[in-house]
């Protein structure tokens, strides 16, 4: 198995991103936290099985397509990588700029949805948002060489550790959905904090990564 998994301070590294990515308000947040609220804990756990379906899907899609990018060109391959640190370098200029969104859907008290629906709208809503296409586009590819023979394996491998590293936190976030639905609300400096550890995390990682690169 240890030849499917980067090394420790690369997995670390990637840690650290999936937590600061996990703990910024976005769609799939916004959702099941709405759900949660206007719902149930169970419809909010429905659309963040959802939500984590779509994510395996990304995973498996961008593992096959990126193996077969690595075998036709390796110097592709770079490429994409570099473009991918610049994209996280953007990604945290972006949330210093305008920081992170979060609306609960507005009429959801009034309306009832079956947990079968719920959860089609968790996988529906993560498959379908461009950002997250091109955030496992990008991200995944820096945490493996063009010159690794396991890499397409070690794609998927680092698109279920997202998942994995992502489930005890969101899972907290939905049994206090209430009360951080409220905080995030009305607290702009809990926003704003978390909106520079999201810049810190990536815009550290893309720094040198394009450092290295340089190098």
């Amino acid at each position: 198995m240890d030849a499917y998994l980067p090394a420790l301070p690369v997995l670390l590294t990637y840690a650290a991103a999936v937590v600061a990515l996990t703990l910024t308000p976005g769609p799939d947040m916004t959702l099941y936290l709405s759900k949660t609220i206007s719902h149930s804990r169970l419809a909010g756990f429905a659309a963040f099985a959802g939500a984590s379906t779509g994510g395996l899907i990304h995973s498996m899609l961008v593992a096959i397509g990126l193996s077969a990018l690595l075998v036709a060109s390796a110097t592709a391959f770079m490429v994409l990588k570099v473009v991918g640190a610049l994209y996280l370098m953007w990604l945290a200029i972006d949330a210093i700029r305008n920081g992170s969104s979060f609306q609960l859907a507005p009429g959801e008290k009034g309306r009832r949805e079956t947990i079968r629906s719920v959860y089609l709208k968790g996988i529906l809503i993560n498959l379908l948002n461009p950002k997250v296409i091109v955030f496992f586009l990008t991200f995944l590819p820096q945490f493996v060489s063009p010159s690794d023979p396991e890499a397409g394996t070690k794609l998927f491998i680092l698109g279920l550790l997202f998942i994995a590293i992502s489930v005890p936190i969101n899972a907290l976030f939905i049994l206090s959905a209430g009360h951080i639905a409220r905080f995030l609300k009305t607290s702009k400096r809990a926003t704003r904090a978390v909106d520079y550890l999201f810049a810190t995390v990536l815009g550290g990682f893309a720094v040198k990564l394009l450092v290295a690169r340089g190098t």
